[in-house]
């Protein structure tokens, strides 16, 4: 909106500072956010490099367990035990809101089994195929809970990166553009109250003159 296209009058500086308010009252609620999505990343991103570190942990562990198993049952001793189960672990996916920001709230379903919801024989079976299980489930959870979290992550550094981006404009560009039009208009204001000041002043004298003539 450049100055040459506003118009110097009371109704067009009305206008433009209400636009003002309402940028700056928009950059304000924006900075608000801004600020508090850092936060709130800085606490995501803690917990999801922790959730990492435990995850790769599990995944060891996992590894460890299996082989054991491999060793005390057999290779295909294991691979029965695994396609005996007949419930497939998935995951809900829902949302959370954030700021604003729509995060993703992941919840596991069937992930964790009892004996008999995974299939095979208790009997037939020794503990270390339980305990690989228990692992390998441990493990999914765990999976789940970090593509939750970085998720997250990921939505808030993209919505960051957009309320910034909203935040300079106003501030570097909306606002700086709009108090160089009211200033324009003020001065604009200013001078034709000065000019017709002076020909209401040209007046006063020329009637004056005129009354003292006979």
């Amino acid at each position: 909106m450049p100055p040459d296209d506003i118009k110097p009058t009371r109704s067009g500086l009305l206008v433009v500072k209400r636009r003002m308010a309402l940028a700056e009252r928009i950059h304000r609620l924006l900075s608000m956010k801004l600020d508090g999505m850092v936060l709130e990343l800085t606490r995501l991103t803690e917990q999801a490099a922790l959730h990492r570190r435990e995850l790769e942990e599990k995944y060891t562990g996992a590894r460890e367990m299996v082989a054991v198993a491999a060793m005390m049952e057999g290779g295909t001793g294991v691979l029965l035990a695994a396609l005996s189960v007949e419930a497939i672990p998935t995951y809900t996916a829902g949302h959370k809101n954030v700021f604003g920001v729509r995060l993703p709230d992941l919840g596991p379903v069937m992930v964790k089994k009892t004996l008999d919801q995974r299939g095979y024989g208790i009997l037939g079976t020794s503990s270390v195929i339980d305990d690989a299980a228990d692992a390998y489930e441990d493990l999914l959870e765990a999976i789940i809970t970090s593509a939750e979290l970085e998720g997250g992550v990921k939505r808030l550094l993209d919505e960051i990166e957009r309320t910034r981006r909203r935040v300079n404009a106003l501030e570097f560009k909306v606002i700086p553009e709009l108090t160089q039009i009211r200033r324009f208009i003020e001065d604009q204001r200013d001078e034709m109250e000065r000019q017709e000041w002076t020909r209401l002043r040209r007046i006063k004298k020329i009637k004056a003159k005129r009354a003292k003539m006979p």
